[in-house]
């Protein structure tokens, strides 16, 4: 996993509440357990007429916003099912930093599973990035993990909590796998005496 340190980005605008996994990757794409090209389908049923046609008027179609990777959003952001496909699709779009007031619990911990920092700020700091993220390609924020800071295109600054863990996580670019190998000189050691205590296993 890519480890997350800072990230300087065009950031849109998704001004919704309650946006639920079957919004952010539609259940007809869960087909795959492949992570690639899922990032197309994002949004898919927001982003596109049924004949797959692009709808002008939805943010990541608007030129300015075609290599955002920072997202302003709603209020229980990613509620729903439990698809780990959404978090997967952000990621393969481009995202890594998703900031909104709340989000759903399982949601939230896929994100960091999968190298995706979410952020929950208070409304007031959400209505401020969200009125910084309507300025189109000059949305410029600058998120810095390490010292917890979001940096707008005004230079205002807002501070944000993150259990220290999952900072680690994030900036070490530890997944499930990594975590585990951590503690690979002891896993081989007790295989090693496993062995030689239970050689019929």
């Amino acid at each position: 996993m890519e480890p997350f340190t800072t990230l300087t980005a065009v950031a849109a605008p998704l001004p919704l509440v309650n946006v639920d996994t079957d919004m952010i990757i539609p259940k007809q794409f869960l087909k795959t357990i492949q992570r690639s090209g899922l990032g197309n389908a994002l949004f898919d049923e927001m982003r596109r007429t049924p004949d797959g046609k692009d709808i002008p008027d939805f943010v990541l179609n608007k030129p300015a916003y075609k290599n955002a990777k920072i997202l302003v959003s709603g209020a229980n952001f990613g509620c729903g099912s439990s698809r780990e496909h959404a978090p997967w699709a952000l990621l393969d779009f481009g995202f890594r930093c998703i900031i909104a007031p709340s989000f759903a619990d399982i949601f939230y911990g896929n994100c960091f599973k999968n190298g995706i920092l979410p952020i929950a700020l208070p409304q007031d700091q959400i209505d401020k990035l969200m009125d910084d993220a309507e300025r189109g390609a000059n949305a410029i924020i600058s998120v810095d993990l390490e010292k917890q800071e979001i940096r707008g295109p005004d230079g205002g600054v807002i501070t944000f909590d993150i259990d220290p863990f999952r900072k680690q996580i994030l900036l070490n670019g530890w997944d499930d796998i990594g975590l585990t190998l951590r503690d690979g000189a002891a896993i081989d050691d007790y295989e090693a005496k496993a062995k030689l205590a239970k050689p019929w296993l």
